[in-house]
């Protein structure tokens, strides 16, 4: 189906745009019409997942193309616990479709609405000393290039262009399915307290080392961190997941719809978010539950916020905690959001945050009504000064020439990009400011 496109924004609403077209293939065969009726036309074409991206990096100026009827299960490999995918199956379907099968992703993020291809895309991962982002769980896929054709990446074809796909950030073409290696479902036990900032910094390294997925929160002008300890268990392992009554007022009643009262009453009076956030600590955070391990990664957001996230080595993560925290204080901002703190594991994929080195992610975020750039523009120096790498999907202000000194592969990636998209038929300002012209 192809309509005259309206208006499309983010859902962190930084990003918006008024494509000429519109288009919702429901095959592959759909997707590759467009992309050669796009050619034909000397138009651009931009494929959108769930728009979850805060970044430019799913505008859409030409051809936008709604992948959300691309979605479910195309083969299932049991042998091999390997799934293959339509790109725009969502991340909170993929249980469901997993469940028969006995198999689970090996990690997810905190949130679950984006679609698996644009998650793969810009490296949306989770936390974890010893696991990787969503995209290293990919073994193959199929991409619609430039031309129109179909070029399928496994392990018996064109298996070296795996770490280049994965993440791709949607500049070789346009994902239309992946192949992912699960695993057998497993269960979670989980541990979220609050606990004196001071003590989590002091033996940090410990417990990212020592628990399975490890996080913590903190709430700018407080001395609390709200920590996650979430220990894998085995599939088969009793369940005690929380009451469905006290799931609601923690998710609910208080992370969404008390949260969002508390963002509104700060954006008019933000002298009220030093003690909003004191308060907030008391209210968030102090649970312990057994459950799948879904329902354990994720988390509902229903408060519209706008985010950046730097990666660094894993070492380096305290202390460029410690100099932003001392710039909040020193500049006497008021912070509403929380900062999020996760790790993962060093890979080999060529635009991963986490190509070569273990790697850890501060995110800072802003309640979307409110002017994120002096926070994010200072935080993002920090940030740089300690080895970081901006998250794709999130916000950030670098471009190619920086880039290219972050990344041992940034060549060997846009020559690969030049190969297969001469004509920068899938290029946004976004991936032109990213990768140059």
């Amino acid at each position: 189906m192809t309509r005259i496109g309206g208006t499309w924004q983010n859902w962190g609403r930084s990003e918006a745009v008024r494509p000429r077209l519109v288009e919702r293939p429901a095959s592959i065969e759909a997707v590759q019409r467009a992309v050669e009726a796009a050619g034909r036309a000397g138009m651009r074409v931009k494929p959108i997942g769930a728009g979850h991206s805060f970044s430019g990096i799913a505008v859409a100026p030409d051809v936008l193309l709604e992948l959300e009827d691309l979605s479910g299960v195309v083969a299932v490999d049991q042998e091999r616990s390997r799934v293959r995918l339509l790109a725009g199956t969502r991340l909170h379907q993929v249980p469901r479709l997993l469940a028969p099968f006995g198999l689970a992703m090996q990690n997810l993020g905190d949130i679950d609405r984006q679609s698996i291809s644009g998650a793969i895309s810009t490296g949306t991962h989770g936390t974890g000393a010893r696991y990787g982002g969503i995209a290293t769980q990919v073994v193959g896929a199929t991409l619609v290039t430039a031309s129109g054709d179909l070029l399928t990446i496994d392990e018996t074809q064109n298996s070296e262009l795996l770490p280049a796909v994965a993440p791709g950030l949607g500049a070789l073409g346009v994902l239309v399915d992946v192949t992912l290696q699960c695993v057998p479902a497993f269960v979670m036990h989980a541990v979220d307290r609050p606990e004196p900032l001071g003590e989590v910094l002091a033996d940090l390294d410990e417990r990212v080392e020592k628990t399975d997925h490890f996080e913590f929160y903190w709430f700018p002008h407080t001395d609390v961190a709200i920590t996650k300890t979430n220990t894998r268990l085995p599939g088969d392992a009793v369940l005690h997941p929380l009451p469905r009554l006290g799931q609601w007022v923690d998710d609910v009643l208080v992370g969404s719809g008390l949260h969002r009262v508390a963002c509104d009453v700060a954006h008019l009076v933000p002298a009220t978010i030093p003690p909003i956030n004191r308060l907030s600590t008391r209210l968030w955070g102090d649970r312990e539950f057994t459950d799948l391990s879904t329902n354990v990664f994720t988390t509902r957001r229903t408060v519209r916020f706008r985010e950046m996230e730097y990666a660094l080595p894993a070492e380096n993560v305290r202390p460029a905690f410690e100099a932003m925290r001392a710039l909040i204080e020193e500049r006497r901002w008021r912070i509403e959001f929380p900062v999020e703190v996760r790790f993962a594991a060093a890979d080999d994929l060529w635009m991963s945050t986490a190509y070569g080195r273990a790697s850890g992610y501060i995110a800072v975020h802003r309640y979307w009504r409110e002017d994120p750039a002096e926070y994010f523009e200072a935080v993002e120096q920090i940030m740089l000064s300690f080895g970081g790498r901006p998250h794709w999907g999130k916000m950030h202000t670098l471009d190619a020439s920086i880039l290219r000194e972050r990344y041992a592969k940034f060549d060997d990636f846009v020559a690969l990009r030049d190969r297969l998209d001469p004509e920068r038929r899938f290029q946004n300002d976004y991936l032109a400011r990213v990768l140059g012209e």
